[in-house]
């Protein structure tokens, strides 16, 4: 595996995007440059990304907007729009595959690419061509790092911030950078992991890439073997120019204030399912597993979980699956604040079997109306024919911002 992985990229760059909501909206509107800039999620909440002066002032990512305000009294703070920021995540794409043959789109602000410089030109130029196009074309500030591997890349564009671009091809100045970075700072590896690590002097970077291997294989399982090799600058994870098939797909998310209502509950329940039946058809796939999940305001969670007799896609037969899984996840009284939906079991809709107790009758009729659905709503609006039983949540589709989100975003290989 690790010897074809190698050939796939000898080279890997990593693009990821300075502060991208906040420069996203900066191109639209000058005025903002320069200035304290925080990008609230959904109900204007929390800071979802802010500008490098806002965080200067101590406002951190997921703070509430009332200790922001109280941190930046004199910042902007604006909503975010998703749509925006994919039109411009799809255009820098389109710069980074002017100058390479695999791309792989890891997130809205963060590309992998085969880094095949020009003839005469060094990796170091190639990174800052990319850089600069990108600025010039677009007005995003991104950074670009160059290495042997993922691993590598993603560090380096890390160090470079902001608008750097930086290539480092030799060994030497490679452990230059692991030896100053913290072990925490490789993707994957988190408080948890670095607990079982510290114990056995493994603190930074370059700690890991030089510990046993097996040592930490046992420690990591083979995900932190995976990622020894690549601090070692062997390729072991290829550039994925086309995502790889989900094993699971979920909506869901914070509800901005926290409810009890059954009705309220419910409505998120059907505005849930009609967003991830959204994706079960954009996919192509059936859910064969349904499971709802409800985190409440003092820390309980609830949880609900049903196996489709078919897989199905059909939101009358997901409704049916759903319902009583809600019921499983409540807790009567006591304010719920999230909900998530996961489908699993996923299978290609021209596999999955016609149901022995599903009348032909009701079968066409269920996708008569999904089809309408999806015409009336590709040429009006997303949201324009939903189920009525959505109305609790009015003043939500009423908000444009409500109306597209980062989980919508197609292709991306992360998540």
């Amino acid at each position: 595996m690790w010897a074809r992985a190698r050939a796939t990229a000898k080279v890997v760059g990593h693009l990821d995007a300075d502060c991208f909501y906040v420069s996203a909206e900066r191109v639209r509107d000058e005025f903002l440059v320069g200035k304290p800039v925080g990008v609230l999620g959904n109900q204007g909440a929390c800071v979802i990304a802010k500008s490098y002066e806002m965080k200067a002032a101590g406002v951190g990512t997921g703070m509430p907007i009332w200790d922001a305000l109280v941190k930046c009294p004199g910042g902007i703070y604006v909503k975010r729009d998703f749509r925006w920021y994919e039109v411009l995540s799809r255009l820098m794409m389109g710069v980074v595959r002017e100058w390479s043959p695999r791309v792989e789109y890891y997130s809205i602000d963060e590309f992998f690419f085969a880094a095949e410089p020009r003839r005469g030109q060094t990796y170091g130029e190639l990174a800052v061509a990319i850089r600069d196009m990108i600025r010039d074309r677009l007005g995003v500030p991104v950074t670009v790092g160059i290495a042997r591997t993922r691993t590598l890349a993603k560090l380096i564009s890390d160090a470079a911030k902001p608008f750097g671009a930086l290539a480092v091809m030799d060994r030497q100045a490679e452990e230059a950078l692991l030896a100053d970075r913290p072990v925490t700072e490789i993707t994957g590896i988190a408080g948890r992991r670095a607990a079982r690590l510290s114990p056995w002097g493994i603190l930074t970077c370059l700690d890991l890439a030089r510990a046993d291997r097996r040592l930490v294989r046992s420690l990591l399982t083979a995900a932190g073997e995976t990622l020894w090799w690549e601090l070692n600058g062997e390729a072991v994870q290829p550039i994925h120019a086309r995502r790889p098939a989900h094993r699971a797909l979920s909506r869901g998310g914070s509800f901005g204030e926290a409810t009890a209502e059954p009705v309220v509950l419910y409505a998120w329940l059907i505005r849930n399912l009609e967003r991830l039946i959204e994706e079960l058809e954009y996919h192509d796939v059936a859910a064969g597993r349904i499971t709802v999940y409800l985190v409440y305001k003092d820390g309980q969670t609830g949880m609900g979980r049903a196996t489709l007799p078919v897989a199905s896609q059909r939101f009358d037969v997901l409704l049916e699956v759903t319902r009583p899984c809600l019921r499983q996840a409540w807790i009567p009284r006591v304010p719920a604040s999230h909900m998530h939906l996961i489908a699993e079991d996923l299978t290609a809709r021209g596999d999955c079997p016609l149901g022995l107790f599903d009348p032909p009758e009701r079968r066409r009729q269920a996708e008569a109306i999904a089809r309408l659905k999806r015409e009336v709503n590709a040429r009006q609006g997303r949201f324009v024919l939903r189920s009525a039983a959505t109305l609790p949540l009015a003043g939500i589709y009423r908000d444009a911002a409500n109306e597209y989100d980062i989980c919508d975003v197609r292709g991306k290989v992360c998540f």
